[in-house]
């Protein structure tokens, strides 16, 4: 299924049916071959290994990382001391239960701040699929103007992702809150 058929194709308007529509289209993507992707000019989406690899940070020129698996044990601010980065963590599950919408604001205007400054950002959660996916694909969806289908054909063709179907629901919710019921 491409990019251009489907944004005609899939109806959100039906969210049960949508979510089947919208994994379809996902799986059309990269397959997941490197630890972290540029997806859109300076944003990136990784795993937590790229997170970690400063090597790898400063080769890329990364200034603003969004940890989007945050917790007290894992991807603390502290290890980029010294790097002139800023971080952002937000403590999510991936779980189709977990709230992710309650986040898209603050982290899509975190991601506009840095892209506006010249900055070169990463969100990454544990493997870079979902958590990080969902918050990069709200970004797309509410900063970039992008339809969920929109956004999701201008990552998945650069970085195999699938969030998970709460997620997906949750994206579903913006889309309609940002441009109204589909066709």
């Amino acid at each position: 299924m491409g990019c251009r058929s489907s944004i005609m194709e899939i109806d959100l308007s039906s969210p049960a049916l949508a979510v089947f529509e919208l994994e379809r289209l996902l799986f059309t993507g990269k397959a997941i071959l490197s630890h972290t992707d540029e997806v859109w000019p300076r944003l990136y989406i990784g795993d937590q290994h790229s997170a970690q690899n400063r090597a790898d940070l400063s080769m890329h020129g990364i200034t603003h990382i969004l940890n989007a698996a945050h917790s007290k044990y894992r991807g603390t601010p502290d290890m980029y001391e010294n790097m002139k980065i800023t971080y952002m963590g937000i403590e999510a599950h991936d779980s189709c239960d977990f709230d992710m919408s309650v986040n898209f604001q603050a982290a899509a205007d975190f991601i506009h701040r840095a892209l506006s400054s010249g900055g070169k950002v990463l969100v990454h959660c544990h493997v870079g699929v979902s958590r990080s996916a969902t918050l990069v694909l709200a970004y797309l969806m509410l900063r970039q103007h992008l339809t969920l289908v929109e956004a999701i054909c201008a990552v998945k063709d650069n970085r195999g992702v699938i969030p998970n179907r709460g997620f997906l629901r949750q994206l579903i919710k913006l889309d309609t809150q940002l441009f109204g019921t589909h066709p």
